[in-house]
Order: C-alpha cells, then sequence, then structure tokens
C-alpha cells in the first residue's frame, strides 16, 4: 500500500486540481449548449503544441506552450464572433469544424515528423502518470487566478450562460464576455492537455456535469455532485489502473463513462433539489 501511495499520489492531487475547475467550466459549456468546445479548444492546443514541436521545440517546452496558448487564444476569438443573438447557423457546428480540422492538421504535420505517431499518442493521453509537483503546483496556481477572476465576474459569466436572452436584452458586451470566458477556458485548456491529455480533460469538463445536471436541481447542488464525481471518478479510476496495470488517463475516461450511466440509471426521486 505504501508503494501505491508514493506512485499515485502525484497523479491524484493532480486530478483534484483537474476537476476543481473542469467541473465549474463544464456546468458553463452545458448550460451554453457548446459540449464540444472543450474538446476543439484541447485539439487546437495540441496543433499548436504540434506546430511548435515541427519548430524544433520539445512538447514540453516553453517555447511549445506559448505557441500552443497562442492558437488556443485565437479559437477563442473565433468562438466568441461565431455566437449571435438569432443564430442561423448553430455555434457547435463551427466548433465541431474547428475540431475536426485542428486534429487533421495536427496529424498532417506530425506525419512528417519521424516519430510523429508517439508524439500524437502523447497530445492524446498526456502524461499523468509521471507528473512532478512542480506541475501541480504550477497548475493550482494558474487555475486558481482563473477562478478568482470568474469569481469576481460570477454574475456576468452565470447571466450569460444560463440567461443569454436576458444578456442580450440588457445590453451585456456578450463577444466581449464570451472571449473572456473562452481565453480563460482556454488558457486552462492548454496546461490541462499537456498534463493529462485531450481524451482526459474533455471527460474532466463534460462528464461531471453531466452528472450533476441528471442527479440535482439549482446550481450549487450541481456543482457540488460534479465536483464529487470528479473527485470519486480520480479514486477509482487511479486505483484500478494501479492494481491492474491498466493505462491510468484511458481508466479514469472509462470509470467516468461507468458514473454517468450510473446517473442515468438513478431514480429521478432521488434526485437533490435545492430550496
Amino acid at each position: 500500500m505504501s508503494d501505491f501511495f508514493d506512485l499515485m499520489i502525484v497523479p491524484f492531487t493532480a486530478c483534484l486540481v483537474l476537476t476543481g475547475i473542469h467541473s465549474y467550466v463544464g456546468f458553463h459549456v452545458l448550460e451554453r449548449g457548446v459540449i464540444f468546445v472543450d474538446l476543439a479548444l484541447a485539439q487546437i492546443a495540441a496543433l499548436g503544441a504540434t506546430v511548435g514541436f515541427l519548430l524544433g521545440y520539445d512538447l514540453h517546452s516553453n517555447g511549445s506552450y506559448f505557441i500552443s496558448l497562442g492558437f488556443t487564444l485565437g479559437g477563442a476569438l473565433v468562438f466568441s464572433l461565431t455566437r449571435t443573438r438569432r443564430e442561423a447557423i448553430p455555434q457547435e457546428a463551427f466548433i465541431g469544424i474547428s475540431y475536426a480540422v485542428a486534429a487533421a492538421a495536427a496529424v498532417l504535420i506530425l506525419s512528417r515528423a519521424a516519430d510523429g505517431g508517439e508524439e500524437l499518442k502523447g497530445l492524446l493521453v498526456g502524461h499523468l502518470l509521471f507528473v512532478s509537483w512542480h506541475e501541480v503546483f504550477y497548475i493550482f496556481g494558474m487555475y486558481s487566478l482563473v477562478g478568482i477572476f470568474h469569481f469576481i465576474f460570477r454574475k456576468r459569466f452565470f447571466l450569460i450562460s444560463c440567461s443569454p436572452h436576458d444578456a442580450f436584452e440588457s445590453g451585456v458586451s456578450i463577444r466581449l464576455w464570451d472571449f473572456l470566458f473562452y481565453a480563460s477556458f482556454g488558457l486552462v485548456v492548454t496546461s490541462s492537455v499537456e498534463l493529462a491529455g485531450v481524451l482526459l480533460v474533455f471527460s474532466f469538463l463534460i462528464a461531471p456535469a453531466v452528472c450533476g445536471k441528471l442527479l440535482a436541481q439549482g446550481t450549487k447542488s450541481r456543482l457540488a455532485i460534479g465536483w464529487g464525481v470528479g473527485f470519486g471518478a480520480s479514486i477509482i479510476g487511479i486505483s484500478l489502473s494501479y492494481f491492474f496495470d491498466l493505462p491510468t488517463g484511458a481508466t479514469i475516461v472509462c470509470v467516468f463513462g461507468a458514473l454517468v450511466l450510473v446517473s442515468i440509471l438513478f431514480p429521478p426521486c432521488f434526485c437533490v433539489r435545492e430550496t
């Protein structure tokens, strides 16, 4: 058991940090109906990393990170400009196209590298099992700043996510606040993808939020359940990966899927309601 603690305490702590910010952002993503925005931004961040790799930067270097962040902020700008009051085309369509193009472009770029296949695999699964305390403290500090920013402007963000019509009527600059939302989200995603990979980042964002909406009514209850689901999936997934010698990231993703299924089958009469 001591070996389990020594080996898994750092990845587990990293998962808790990921749960804290992604479950919150996932609530907004679900309310906005842009489910694949995380996957799209994560893939755009991965595309930026592949461009940096082609330019000679290591995938985990500062140069690669800043190129990746630049691509992600560019994606945030595009997504903020595609949101209109009366949408002739759903914003999700633009997000889906962005994901497909970014994924294809990453494959094309890495096809020019001799070890491109391994690098692409690294972008998909990350290096969660080998994360260091330095990385954990770094992302904790960054995510805390993003969390403080969202807390200060929480009324504006919740208004736009939950009541977009009222936000338009009140004269709020939707595109500005959408850009700030996607930019702060993109800052989180850029670091998360490098750490945990595209698939696990998407799961941390959507699965807890879905479980929260299935099992609770009211923002606070949904957020609490989302954080609980993320915490539980991290414990179960990391434990299973250690004792059965399974890939950590993929195991946690499958556990998230199982928890969503349990939430679907859960009797509606037991759903949490806020008074």
